[in-house]
């Protein structure tokens, strides 16, 4: 048996108000690196690092972690799991769902999602991969701070500031905003004053919980216009998470192909680790792949489809955004209404990470800023005339 505990009273005098970490994983490679990686941020303290659910449900209460990393695929007890004994003894505990690309495992971590896991990552097939990858090092890094903090402020924790993180370093031309604790007051913009032709959503961290409730309520908007979301994540993830929504919603929900005529009564998805646009060709938009590079650390991006669709539909777009890291989707949304069209963003209480919405709403982009559980009546309206 292989385990690495802190003592719970002991690190948390050492600590302050670092986040505390458990890694969970039967690979002792994957969990020494992680390990590694988590315990070079100033605000973060590893106190355990584990190969079964089973020590991890037997020492959640002791340790205290404010994250757990938990891996799918374990001995003894795996993660799914392990997922709803670990909340039974510490509800408020984030835990991020490690997985590797296959479509067992993706059906499992979105599976995860429903039972009360705050995301997932990701993982690389081999030790090797994981080693390598500095994709994955940053994204596992940026969503244990994010995920962290935020539950931290939900209990009236107040953390010290954080160490500048990959969200904070300059982005294509500008500097992506930190994690708040407060948002600002944000101005709001009027609605177009032209129908919507079209409906984009964008999305990452907390998105598939969020996409399943306004894609699975917007009912006739969908039978008047083609819907088009970008969703961060990789490939199999983004087929099964259309999947998830056609049962959501009832209609046809894909990932969108290459060339292919962008009609209402069809929703689209962005498939991993291909940009979606859309184009006018023959007199109709068509959708738009590209393996072009990544566009704010990600592929799919919002950003590129946002731009594009504003350049086809103009005033008649309207884009939603809804909770994730970062600020993909603020150029593109900016380009959208530059070209006469309007921007809805979730609202801070109801995100998973206020960070992509926080973004357009910040730089004035926003007609609406709204509880995850508004938005889509608020679209419905919209598409059925209402202009305030």
């Amino acid at each position: 048996m292989a385990i690495a505990v802190t003592s719970a009273s002991t690190a948390s005098t050492a600590a302050g108000d670092r986040l505390r970490v458990m890694v969970v994983d039967d690979s002792v490679v994957v969990r020494g690196l992680v390990a590694r990686w988590l315990e070079e941020q100033p605000d973060f303290e590893v106190v355990a690092s584990l190969r079964t659910g089973r020590e991890a449900v037997d020492q959640v209460e002791r340790l205290d972690p404010d994250v757990a990393i938990l891996d799918i695929e374990m001995p003894v007890l795996d993660g799914i799991s392990a997922l709803p004994l670990l909340l039974a003894k510490k509800r408020d505990l984030v835990v991020i769902m490690a997985s590797t690309l296959t479509r067992h495992n993706a059906e499992i971590s979105l599976k995860a999602l429903s039972l009360g896991a705050a995301d997932y990552i990701p993982k690389p097939e081999t030790n090797r991969g994981v080693t390598t990858s500095a994709d994955f090092r940053r994204d596992l890094v940026e969503k244990v701070r994010n995920l962290g903090q935020r539950r931290r402020r939900q209990r009236g924790f107040r953390p010290a500031a954080p160490a500048p993180s990959s969200d904070e370093r300059p982005t294509a031309g500008r500097t992506v905003p930190p994690v708040v604790d407060k948002p600002p007051t944000c101005k709001l913009r009027t609605l177009s004053p032209t129908i919507p032709r079209v409906l984009l959503i964008g999305s990452s961290t907390g998105g598939p919980q969020a996409l399943n409730e306004v894609v699975g309520h917007l009912g006739s908007v969908i039978d008047k216009v083609p819907v088009l979301i970008t969703q961060h994540m990789p490939p199999t993830f983004t087929t099964i998470l259309a999947e998830h929504l056609s049962r959501a919603s009832g209609r046809t929900v894909r990932e969108g192909q290459d060339g292919e005529p962008v009609v209402a009564g069809r929703v689209y998805v962005a498939p991993g680790a291909l940009h979606m646009q859309v184009a006018r060709r023959d007199g109709g938009p068509v959708i738009v792949l590209q393996d072009g590079p990544l566009v704010n650390f990600c592929k799919p991006a919002v950003d590129p489809l946002l731009t594009s669709a504003a350049q086809v539909w103009g005033a008649a777009t309207l884009a939603v955004i809804l909770t994730g890291m970062g600020s993909d989707g603020a150029r593109g949304a900016a380009d959208l209404v530059t070209a006469g069209g309007s921007v809805i963003a979730q609202d801070e209480a109801s995100s998973v990470v206020w960070g992509m919405p926080g973004a357009v709403a910040q730089a004035g982009l926003c007609a609406a800023i709204l509880p995850l559980a508004q938005i889509a009546s608020k679209v419905t309206r919209v598409f059925s005339g209402e202009r305030s």
